[in-house]
């Protein structure tokens, strides 16, 4: 109904500093100081010239940069899958168990009853030791 619409107004943005039509001349910075200028202002972390939180506080721990990630995948996981072809890091990513992006490390958490190859970059002692004792190979690249 006509009676039931309500005033609206649409404004556009503010256009700062473009003569006595708009918000001219200071363009809303106020008058001189740093923050008026072009360029100025602070950083966001600076406190003054006091030193800043972050140089203040003291560092922890340690970054092993020399540590290799790996795409690890369990003896278990193995036994579930269907297959008498060597299992290897590409297979494994086209059935979806790794991403890839890392060497390849088989671990020995769970069982495995069947006799499989796998050819990874690494192999935990207990995975190699199931694997060879369910009659299957394992090969390092």
């Amino acid at each position: 109904m006509l009676n039931e619409l309500k005033k609206t107004t649409i404004t556009g943005k503010t256009r700062v500093g473009r003569g006595p039509g708009s918000k001219g001349k200071t363009a809303g910075r106020g008058h001189k100081g740093q923050n008026s200028r072009s360029g100025g202002g602070v950083p966001i972390l600076f406190e003054g010239g006091q030193s800043s939180f972050v140089l203040r506080t003291p560092k922890r721990g340690f970054k092993n940069y020399n540590r290799i990630e790996f795409d690890v995948i369990n003896v278990g996981q193995l036994d579930k899958i269907d297959t008498n072809d060597e299992i290897n890091k590409d297979f494994l990513i086209k059935i979806g168990k790794i991403n890839g992006k890392n060497p390849l490390k088989i671990l020995g958490q769970g069982d495995i009853s069947k006799k499989i190859s796998i050819k990874a970059d690494a192999f935990s002692k207990t995975a190699e030791s199931k694997i060879k004792s369910a009659g299957g190979s394992i090969i390092k690249v």
